[in-house]
């Protein structure tokens, strides 16, 4: 059967996807950076993420995939660089890669635009009686979620963490790919792909560190599963979140996984 067809379908996907988190760059950022509502949201969720799965911060060998996920998918920086590249790169990646490949870019932008679009909403709901950028409570941030009534969504969301993780898993530990991606640094770099190239490199190499991602890939997503259900049940914060995370104190990243 020809794949004329499926790389035609997976290049309109790809394009849909890469104009959703365009639109949703356009309201999280403001000259040249996270605006400070959403750059207050990602940081706060970033230690609730770091919070939940501590553990692997103190173990060698996931150490380097927890902190790509918590720096490269949810940190509270701003991703323009690296998403304009994915753009510039459109024609020729439609062009010229696996279909197996655009499948899982496809994955990959999907969750990108989704997350984007979801905490787009959240923060509305948060801030629409506090000054943009406020520091908030766990509680101020479950009632915000469960406001939103997008679970499907954030169940969504959780399952294409396995699904691009595995994807991931499986195409790290292929000689040809890995050295494909290392040799591709230079040319990269020349075409001004660099935040583009560095993200790639980051996310083979914590995954090939890990030598085998199931056992990290069941437990985040349990784990997410188990926060989602607590908040939709209006459990208290202690259960999900990080201890002072009730007391509006913007607990950090660095201080959770120092241990503060």
């Amino acid at each position: 059967m020809s794949t004329r067809p499926e790389r035609k379908r997976l290049a309109l996907r790809i394009r849909e996807q890469l104009e959703r988190c365009r639109d949703s760059r356009e309201q999280i950022t403001a000259a040249g950076e996270l605006t400070p509502a959403h750059r207050q949201l990602a940081g706060w969720q970033s230690a609730r993420l770091a919070w939940t799965h501590r553990d692997f911060f103190e173990d060698p060998r996931y150490r380097p995939a927890v902190t790509f996920f918590l720096t490269d998918l949810y940190g509270d920086s701003d991703y323009t660089p690296r998403d304009e590249g994915m753009e510039r790169v459109y024609p020729l990646m439609t062009r010229m890669m696996p279909v197996r490949a655009m499948q899982s870019i496809a994955l990959g932008i999907e969750m990108h635009a989704l997350s984007q679009e979801l905490d787009i909403e959240l923060a509305r709901k948060i801030y629409v009686d506090r000054p943009a950028g406020a520091t908030f409570t766990a509680a101020d941030y479950a009632a915000a979620y469960r406001a939103c009534d997008n679970i499907p969504a954030r169940r969504y969301q959780i399952e294409l963490i396995g699904r691009i993780g595995r994807d991931l898993d499986n195409v790290v530990h292929r000689p040809l790919i890995y050295q494909t991606v290392l040799l591709s640094r230079k040319p990269a770099q020349l075409a001004g792909l660099t935040a583009l190239h560095e993200f790639i490199e980051r996310g083979f190499e914590s995954f090939r560190h890990m030598k085998g991602a199931d056992e990290f890939l069941d437990a985040i997503m349990g784990r997410e599963l188990d926060v989602l259900e607590a908040i939709i049940a209006d459990r208290p914060a202690s259960v999900w979140a990080h201890p002072q995370a009730d007391d509006g104190d913007g607990v950090s990243v660095g201080r959770v996984v120092g241990g503060a």
